[in-house]
């Protein structure tokens, strides 16, 4: 018996006897005879103590030893009878060293399984849960048809003192009805989805009676085939957009088959040669209907957003995407600038003030488009600045250009600087981008509660939300195309800076290459006004502009090209240089007889740039997305932290393996 067990439950009457015998020693002082009396009596009460705790302890001992032999046998009758399967583990080795009938009957087994690696007898099976000391595996395990939650236990026996011989006990618990009812569950859910054909107007403007309904009949067919397999519910409730109820189970067949109804629906044409093309948004996973039901309105708005022809896939954490792999015809209309227009109005007078920001490292795009915000802002006499890194921009010329007019002396704002002279009543204004990790500053962005978004870019899965105005249209060449829409309605043209005009005008330059990429009816009209009130083209092309260095390093970027897959140029600068070299050298190589797109990677400090440039046919947007970028059919580019050159070179080109793959499903 254990000691320490023994004093744990022993009376401390040791103390108590010292005391009796010190007493009986004081009173010697005053009487012998008393004394002796008293030390006689200490001596036999602590002899019958010592034979009555003697009596007792062996009492104990004997009812723990029982007790001890009971529990083990117990334990052990427990464990050879125990209803579920169980086997124990050699932890070194993962083998069986024991395990009762259930296990053998679990695994079908009809051999001895001792010494017998766990991983032979249940494959795939993993134990290093056990290990790291978790009681439960991570994941159920299927076996023979039948679903186990595993529960698991490290045992050192006493012998072992080295840390070798460690024992596993594992516990498999059948959760095979509670699993294939979770299964029904989720499969049984319901998918709300919105089905719109993006461009009912285009598609039968001119057509007769006749072929209207001849064009819809074809297209009500292959939606109502496309839907059937699904066993749902599929109604048409306006002209042009129809309500599909189905199951979660069917989610998996659409997936697989890449949602081939765009192809179909695409390759209904009208008379004028238009093709049809469709959005849907899709929402699932939600708490209810209704839920599932909301995903579905901003899925199906993010597909509108991104330039229809696509599904877009809304769960309760992110968005998938599928088609949008062409160029969709514009479908802008002058109406939706003149009400963006007077909105920008009536929400600068309410404002305190405006800041306006762009994206990091802003390009002329950014600059010239926050210039013409400020222009509206002082006809409408509230103070607007523009939020700018000026130590890290790509549009240094413009900058310094702007500032040396009186009025922009004191517009450019510093990021840290807005943050503390910002009120409640501040408007912030968002150009060029719809990423809230892409602004200048998201501290700044998260900070204010009143902001609006102007920007042409596709929406990616993240974007900027809650916004009081967002004007957003991706088929516009650039963000500063449409802010000069905005001031024809708001502005006299004698109230735009000469210096305004040119910095507008070199944003729509910029980002429709020369006016060859992304250039539609709107995009000339917009320049025209803008070279009307005296924007000058000769210093819009100084703008661009570089010095002699920079222009030797951007030859240098596109002498060094690989040629991937005959149509891709992929350009490596091992060195540091600025990310505004990499977009001009990507625009070069597009140049480059069968190319179709480009792709320049350099350092930028410690970020791995890729920018990436096509001339439609392309959609490098798709490409940078699965790096975790973003932007546009034509224009896009990703910013990789943590890898080098190498891997983001073998990142890049599988994914463009990928989206050339997914081009041919």
């Amino acid at each position: 018996m254990d000691k320490k067990f023994l004093r744990l439950i022993e009376p401390g009457f040791r103390f108590y006897f010292l005391v009796l015998f010190l007493f009986a020693a004081t009173s010697a002082v005053f009487s012998l005879k008393v004394a002796a009396v008293q030390v006689l009596a200490v001596v036999l009460i602590y002899f019958y103590y010592r034979r009555e705790n003697i009596r007792k302890r062996r009492k104990i001992v004997k009812y723990v030893e029982t007790l001890t032999y009971n529990v083990n046998d117990v334990t052990k009758t427990s464990v050879m009878n125990i209803p579920f399967p169980m086997v124990i583990l050699n932890a070194d080795r993962e083998e069986i060293i024991w395990c009762n009938d259930h296990f053998y009957e679990m695994t079908g087994s009809r051999d001895q399984l001792f010494e017998t690696r766990i991983g032979d007898v249940v494959p795939g099976f993993d134990i290093r849960w056990v290990i790291e000391g978790k009681a439960v595996c991570p994941k159920g395990v299927a076996v023979r048809d039948r679903f186990y939650e595993v529960y698991g236990n490290l045992v050192r026996p006493h012998s072992q003192t080295n840390g070798r011989g460690i024992l596993i006990t594992l516990l498999w618990i059948d959760k095979t009805g509670f699993e294939t009812l979770r299964k029904k569950y989720k499969e049984t859910r319901l998918v709300m989805s919105l089905i719109m054909i993006d461009n009912y107007e285009e598609l039968l403007k001119n057509a007769t009676e006749n072929e209207k309904s001849q064009i819809l009949a074809e297209i009500d067919n292959v939606v109502t085939a496309w839907a059937s397999p699904a066993n749902g519910v599929l109604r048409k409730f306006d002209r042009d957009r129809y309500l599909f109820v189905f199951e979660e189970s069917a989610m998996e067949g659409f997936s697989k088959d890449k949602f081939q109804i765009l192809e179909k629906v695409r390759a209904i044409q009208s008379r004028e040669g238009i093709s049809a093309t469709l959005s849907i948004g899709i929402g699932h996973d939600g708490s209810n209907l209704a839920e599932n039901y909301s995903y579905a309105n901003l899925a199906i708005d993010m597909a509108l957003s991104r330039g229809g022809d696509q599904i877009v896939i809304k769960n309760k954490y992110n968005f998938e995407f599928y088609g949008g792999q062409v160029q969709t015809p514009e479908k802008r209309t002058k109406v939706r600038s003149r009400v963006m227009a007077n909105s920008f109005v009536q929400i600068i007078k309410d404002s305190s003030k405006v800041y306006i920001m762009g994206h990091k490292v802003s390009d002329i795009d950014s600059v010239g488009s926050a210039a013409g915000i400020v222009c509206l802002s002082r006809k409408l006499g509230t103070p607007a600045f523009i939020v700018i890194d000026q130590d890290d921009t790509a549009a240094g010329s413009l900058v310094s250009r702007l500032r040396s007019v009186p009025e922009y002396r004191d517009v450019f704002l510093a990021p840290e600087d807005a943050i503390l002279y910002a009120d409640s009543n501040t408007l912030l204004v968002v150009v060029d981008t719809n990423r809230p990790d892409y602004v200048e500053s998201p501290q700044l962005l998260s900070a204010l509660n009143r902001v609006a978004v102007i920007d042409h870019h596709r929406r990616a899965a993240s974007y900027i939300d809650n916004c009081v105005i967002n004007f957003h249209e991706p088929y516009s060449s650039s963000t500063a195309e449409l802010v000069t829409e905005l001031l024809q309605y708001t502005v006299k043209p004698q109230e735009v800076l000469r210096v305004e005009a040119e910095a507008l005008l070199g944003g729509i330059v910029l980002d429709s290459k020369w006016f060859t990429i992304r250039t539609g009816v709107r995009t000339f009209e917009a320049s025209a006004y803008l070279k009307r009130i005296g924007a000058d083209t000769v210093e819009v092309k100084k703008m661009f502009q570089s010095d002699f260095d920079l222009y030797q390093l951007r030859h240098k970027l596109a002498s060094n090209v690989e040629i991937y897959r005959g149509d891709a140029a992929i350009a490596v600068y091992n060195g540091n240089a600025e990310r505004a070299i990499a977009a001009q050298a990507a625009d070069d190589l597009l140049s480059i007889s069968g190319i179709r797109a480009s792709f320049v990677i350099l350092n930028d400090e410690s970020t791995v740039v890729i920018s990436a440039r096509s001339l439609g046919q392309i959609n490098v947007q798709l490409i940078m997305e699965k790096l975790g970028g973003g932007g546009n059919l034509t224009t896009a580019g990703v910013q990789l932290d943590g890898i080098t050159i190498a891997d983001a070179v073998e990142k890049l080109k599988n994914a463009y393996d990928n989206y050339l793959e997914e081009r041919k499903q």
